[in-house]
């Protein structure tokens, strides 16, 4: 039997898996019962198992494979996995990848009934963006999942253990969309991904749509969260916002069912817990009509609740002076986002410098911002063997922040595309957010849209943001696309499939007048004919075929 030595003690392969699998669910403990469901509430925090809600699952095997619908979570790494050693989930920004990755983890740590994780020995669950520059999947796991001042494990027992073909073992890869590394050719995930090391072992990686790696094997198998139903939303309202006061169950729901633009924001989960803790905790229910007016909303109740935690008059001051003085903030996260590659973590120390010592605190006080420390593992005598790295809470706020730069240069500069590295695919609400916050950059921005493939039908529903300014602009645009042959095809991207089933949805809200509309709904193999009849019918079948083959 093989003999490990670990830290000068001799044990065999076995005890050290088993000590292996004891850290590794200690870490997952700690991560799962620090869920903070809303940015801002950092005094509440609680288990992940109290506030996670299933989305709608999708899966599919191969490219010429039709999605089908998964029951549950619980059968991703079973009846969705089929023979495939590798699985894609994907999920729109906000559909809750990062959450199922923590439910998952808890499962496997708990010994939760029912579930298929029971069997596995070694769940190594690694969040890509935490990892970057590190050159191996033994170094990662140290670095992120076991602390060096506490763990007896080194890393040739990490290395011997993952190619051991007699324990069952899953490497979950969590915000691949994320990963600092993602560009390199010879990166351990694309090596992993590709069948060149570790080819016996089970891999999961969650990753935005627009982000899938490529080099995988054609077997791996496909996922999708497709994210909340008006069931999920009121389950999840029950759960963990309300918790028995139906009363205030009600008003959330009546919030939600009479207003269908939030309604459309509100798919996305992460919307959806947002608004119903703020709305529940300020008693506020604001009439939303596009998705900047939803984010204004949100930054307000940021600092709305961190202006009751100040102390003084002074503090008071300085919060509402940065809550609309962010400019080094605007351009640190445009910059972030306009490369070719995204840089989404920043150290500390860099970010003080750029935004000032009051705004970057500002931001960590609001929840903005997040701090993290992490280990320093090539640190010299006399270092700190700690450092502090910071990123915005979540993506889309960084897109938030990152539009009003985007506006300032659009104005500034007219001649000049400040987007010609950004794909609408992966920022699809920076472009919105721009377009609601201005509507003289907002014909800019439109203009610039329209010159990327399949960029129309998503300038309009940019132009439709203006809504939230009071606004008719884009009902014009709309009417002219109705005039037309529509398109709903299955090798459109979701992207512009849903906005092609949301204006349809816009022109029969507001009775744009167009008796017979020819709509083409194109199937998987097979194209069906063109169909007519009332708008609000033919928006009712394109919704129902953009729903079963998405």
């Amino acid at each position: 039997m093989t003999i490990l030595t670990l830290k000068y003690i001799l044990l065999t392969l076995a005890d050290v898996a088993d000590l292996l699998a004891r850290e590794l669910k200690e870490t997952y403990r700690s991560r799962c019962s620090r869920v903070q469901p809303i940015p801002y509430i950092t005094d509440k925090l609680c288990s992940v198992d109290q506030v996670f809600t299933e989305v709608g699952i999708q899966y599919k095997f191969g490219r010429n494979d039709t999605w089908k619908t998964l029951h549950s979570y619980c059968d991703i790494l079973t009846e969705a996995k089929g023979d495939s050693r590798i699985q894609i989930i994907e999920g729109e920004p906000g559909y809750g990848k990062s959450t199922l990755a923590l439910q998952l983890a808890y499962d496997w740590c708990n010994d939760v009934l029912n579930s298929t994780l029971g069997r596995i020995d070694i769940l190594v669950v690694l969040n890509l963006r935490e990892i970057g520059g590190t050159n191996s999947i033994a170094k990662a796991i140290l670095k992120s999942l076991l602390p060096e001042d506490i763990s007896s494990i080194n890393e040739t027992d990490v290395e011997q253990l993952l190619q051991d073909r007699n324990l069952k073992t899953i490497i979950l890869f969590d915000s691949y969309d994320e990963y600092p590394d993602q560009y390199s050719k010879d990166n351990f995930v694309a090596k992993i991904l590709e069948e060149k090391i570790l080819r016996h072992t089970h891999v999961v990686l969650i990753t935005r749509p627009s982000c899938k790696p490529a080099g995988c094997a054609p077997h791996t198998g496909q996922i999708k969260l497709t994210g909340f139903d008006e069931s999920a939303r009121e389950k999840y309202v029950r759960k963990a916002v309300t918790k028995g006061d139906e009363q205030a169950t009600q008003r959330l729901l009546q919030a939600f069912k009479s207003n269908p633009i939030l309604r459309d924001i509100c798919q996305a989960p992460l919307f959806t817990v947002i608004y119903a803790h703020a709305a529940h905790e300020e008693q506020v229910f604001q009439e939303i009509s596009s998705v900047t007016e939803f984010f204004r909303y949100i930054l307000k109740c940021f600092h709305s609740h961190a202006l009751k935690k100040c102390e003084s008059e002074r503090e008071k001051d300085e919060l509402k002076r940065y809550a609309v003085d962010h400019a080094n903030l605007d351009k640190v996260a445009y910059e972030s986002l306009a490369g070719e590659n995204q840089q989404l973590i920043r150290k500390r120390n860099y970010l003080v410098k750029e935004l000032g010592n009051g705004l970057h605190q500002a931001c960590v006080d609001t929840g903005i911002l997040i701090e993290e420390k992490v280990l320093n593992h090539k640190y010299a005598l006399g270092d700190e063997p700690y450092s502090f790295q910071v990123r915005f809470f979540h993506k889309l706020l960084c897109e938030w922040f990152a539009s009003h730069h985007l506006v300032k240069l659009v104005k500034d500069h007219p001649s000049h595309d400040p987007t010609v590295n950004m794909d609408p695919n992966d920022l699809q609400y920076l472009f919105r957010f721009a377009c609601g916050l201005d509507p003289n950059a907002a014909s800019k921005v439109i203009q610039l849209l329209k010159r990327k493939k399949n960029g129309d039908r998503f300038a309009l529903l940019c132009a439709l943001e203006q809504r939230g300014n009071g606004n008719n602009i884009g009902l014009d645009e709309v009417r002219d696309l109705m005039s037309v042959r529509v398109e709903i095809r299955s090798w459109d991207s979701r992207l512009l499939q849903r906005t092609t089933v949301q204006l349809l949805e816009l022109a029969s809200g507001n009775e744009v007048r167009s008796p017979l509309i020819p709509v083409d709904i194109s199937h998987t193999v097979n194209t069906s004919p063109i169909l007519t009849g009332p708008l609000r019918l033919l928006h009712a079948r394109a919704k129902d075929h953009y729903v079963a083959n998405n």
